[in-house]
């Protein structure tokens, strides 16, 4: 492990990683509470949405119109957990990897991976679900941000079995410095 230098060093090199992983968690939080202050300000406009899509989209297909908006609803949540979520567990992850002290460059490649991707992630969800009433399916909706959803979450889970690997060797590597009990 570290000295405290150097873990301050190491945070110092994850700035940024760390920034997006707070700026994920600020994101949640937002989140919810837009949510809780404006719940049917934002189904309203989720609804208005379908609406100027009913007869090109939906063909006037009322239940279709339901679906699509109950699930973009779900989707809207899910960017609320996502971000809470992933900005907490890449905090968590980056500060462990400043303990264990790697290089610099893999220091700032994990931390930007978990940040950025927990970030992309949870701005995906949103996306999509603000997306979909006018594209009439959620699936179009993810499909059509693939280009975010693919790279945000792969970085996200590279990084995290990085920090996995990382956490193993130094934990195979370095001998324990606790004494034994007698």
């Amino acid at each position: 492990m570290t000295t405290a230098k150097s873990f301050t060093a190491s945070l110092r090199t994850a700035s940024l990683g760390l920034v997006l992983a707070v700026l994920t968690i600020l994101f949640g939080q937002g989140i919810g509470i837009v949510f809780g202050l404006n719940e049917d300000a934002i189904k309203s406009r989720l609804k208005t949405s379908a609406a100027a899509a009913r007869d090109t989209v939906y063909k006037g297909d009322d239940a279709a119109i339901k679906a699509v908006l109950d699930k973009s609803w779900v989707y809207m949540q899910r960017a609320h957990l996502h971000a809470s979520g992933m900005g907490t567990t890449a905090l968590a992850l980056i500060v462990l990897v400043g303990l264990i002290g790697p290089s610099r460059l893999v220091t700032t490649a994990v931390s930007v991976g978990l940040g950025a991707g927990g970030l992309g992630y949870s701005i995906f969800w949103m996306w999509a679900g603000f997306c979909a009433p006018a594209l009439g399916s959620t699936g179009l909706a993810k499909e059509s941000l693939k280009w975010l959803a693919m790279p945000s979450s792969g970085a996200f889970v590279v990084a995290t079995i990085t920090v996995l690997v990382l956490l193993f060797v130094s934990l195979v590597r370095r001998p324990s410095s606790t004494p034994r009990d007698a």
